[in-house]
């Protein structure tokens, strides 16, 4: 028997939200995979159609479900993650340009471009897992490559794949680590990090004339 309602909760991080049944009583749970086919994920105060349907422990969900009019507004929309994408570009790009200059060493901004890709490529992986409920990257992980120079890529993630953008104490953590990495890439610039970066490179050198 179809159903209609709106979706009172969802966690669009781990691809699953309840649903407060129009007609009365208790909310339904809803995972992304009961949406069978949509043009775009469900949001917050979205009007859902659905069945309902018991799961192996007897518990009632949501199956064979729709969105229906009077959708929420989209509180992050392609202009507002537009700022915190173009800073990371930018970020990315002034880092070129002082390595071809002459100011940075070319061995930093090969490290932040490589973190960063890194940092996308987990964000993306711990996205998919949250849908599929399949093993997910420690939140510890994520900010930890941020923390070593992936900040540019993990934030182009958040912004663009809409992951843990809205978490409050990861996105307070997050900004922690990116004012350390940033306080760490002036030092390195002092006398003392200019002697600890040619040590650094220098066994770097080493460890790879061994392989």
């Amino acid at each position: 028997m179809p159903h209609k309602g709106k979706l009172a909760t969802w966690n669009d991080d781990k691809g699953f939200g309840f649903i407060e049944p129009n007609d009365g009583g208790p909310r339904v749970f809803v995972h992304i995979k009961a949406f069978k086919s949509r043009s775009r994920r469900p949001i917050q105060g979205d009007v859902v159609s659905y069945e309902t349907a018991k799961d192996n422990q007897g518990r009632t969900n949501a199956v064979n479900a729709t969105l229906g009019g009077g959708k929420a507004k989209r509180r992050s929309g392609p202009k507002g993650r537009a700022p915190a994408i173009m800073f990371s570009l930018l970020f990315l790009g002034a880092l070129g340009y002082l390595t071809y200059i002459g100011i940075l060493h070319p061995y930093l901004l090969y490290w932040y471009l490589g973190a960063s890709l890194v940092a996308y490529a987990a964000y993306a992986n711990d996205k998919s897992a949250a849908q599929s409920g399949r093993w997910r990257t420690k939140e510890a992980t994520l900010q930890l490559i941020g923390l070593v120079g992936g900040w540019p890529g993990a934030l182009i993630a958040q912004e663009s794949l809409r992951h843990k953008s809205r978490k409050m104490s990861f996105q307070v953590v997050f900004a922690i680590s990116v004012v350390l990495n940033g306080v760490a890439l002036v030092w390195l610039h002092t006398a003392d990090g200019q002697i600890f970066l040619r040590k650094l490179l220098s066994l770097i050198r080493q460890l790879l004339s061994t392989i």
